[in-house]
């Protein structure tokens, strides 16, 4: 029990420190992006027709704090992140916490949901494929997997959207009919989310999943072929027994391990996906202030938070991980 409070304790100050050098690398970003938030603002307010002086930019810098240390106002931004307060967008000029609301929360459930789908077919599946000899259930399997490898998200959201508009009259897009879109969370709220959210999950998850299970066969495959299962099938340990307490145990390490990585892969999706479904989330939020209005105080926002949820699950996974596995927690403590 020591050894693994030493263990959970060394893993969450592990996990505070990526936190702060993420929020350093991300804050240094945002400063490294030509002309300040100041200049950025009166910029945009130039091209509505105001006239700006350079004594109206000193101003605006001086009230926005911008005069001050770089090592101070980032202190003040990490300290405000971990309260989740960001301050103010610096092109729309609206606290970014009320901006994004329950959109980022929307997003990252979006892809939990897309990861969880993924890992509950991929395991049962990868290690069936592993354990079966049977060559068409195999090479089924794989040209499943490669399709959906090379068949990119975007262009599976294409294509479910053109058979549903032209044999449904549907487009399919958006998380919420009209009539709930600014109401309040209810239960009727959450039933047309449940309604429309689908179709993310879905194609969100159809990349992740054929990863994953490439990932899980190859895993098992290597497995299974080791002495300690061959041993232990000559001591009368068959079928799911022998597969669930030996090779898949030990298969399913590096997977849990993972979790935090494939969390990242599937938000990078979500940004195009949200666009093509017209998703008012986070993603969509991502691409409008990287590519259109270079709103970095928008944008840096969203990424700490991706950042902080994905360090998040990699500690409850560490955690998890130290569960299963009881030299993972001794290796860190010797």
């Amino acid at each position: 029990m020591l050894n693994f409070s030493r263990f959970v304790l060394v893993r969450a100050v592990m996990a505070m420190a990526t936190l702060i050098i993420v929020s350093l690398v991300v804050f240094s970003l945002m400063e490294l992006v030509p002309g300040d938030c100041a200049e950025r603002y009166l910029a945009f307010k130039n091209t509505q027709g105001s006239t700006i002086s350079l004594a109206d930019i000193e101003q605006e810098r001086a009230r926005l704090g911008l005069d001050r240390p770089f090592l101070e106002r980032w202190a003040t931004w990490i300290v405000g992140a971990f309260q989740g307060q960001f301050g103010d967008s610096c092109i729309l000029r609206v606290n970014i916490a009320q901006l994004l609301g329950d959109k980022f929360w929307l997003s990252l459930a979006i892809c939990l949901a897309a990861l969880a789908l993924a890992y509950t077919i991929a395991i049962p599946v990868g290690i069936i494929a592993a354990a079966s000899s049977n060559a068409f259930l195999n090479n089924s399997l794989r040209i499943v997997s490669y399709l959906g490898l090379a068949m990119p998200n975007f262009l599976l959201a294409l294509m479910i959207m053109l058979f549903a508009t032209v044999y449904f009259g549907e487009t399919l897009t958006g998380l919420f009919s009209p009539e709930y879109r600014d109401e309040p969370w209810s239960w009727g709220r959450v039933l047309d989310l449940l309604k429309h959210a689908w179709l993310p999950i879905f194609i969100l998850g159809w990349s992740a999943t054929a990863f994953a299970l490439q990932t899980v066969r190859a895993l098992m495959s290597d497995e299974i072929g080791k002495l300690y299962v061959t041993a232990a099938a000559a001591r009368g340990v068959h079928g799911r027994r022998l597969l669930w307490n030996y090779p898949a145990r030990h298969a399913l390490g590096p997977i849990v391990n993972s979790l935090g990585f494939d969390l990242n892969r599937i938000f990078n999706e979500l940004p195009i996906v949200a666009l093509i479904l017209t998703l008012t989330d986070a993603g969509a939020l991502l691409i409008e202030a990287l590519a259109r209005s270079n709103d970095q105080q928008l944008a840096g926002a969203i990424i700490f938070m991706l950042t902080a949820s994905i360090v998040a699950l990699n500690f409850f996974t560490d955690v998890l991980l130290s569960v299963l596995d009881p030299r993972v927690r001794k290796s860190i403590v010797q």
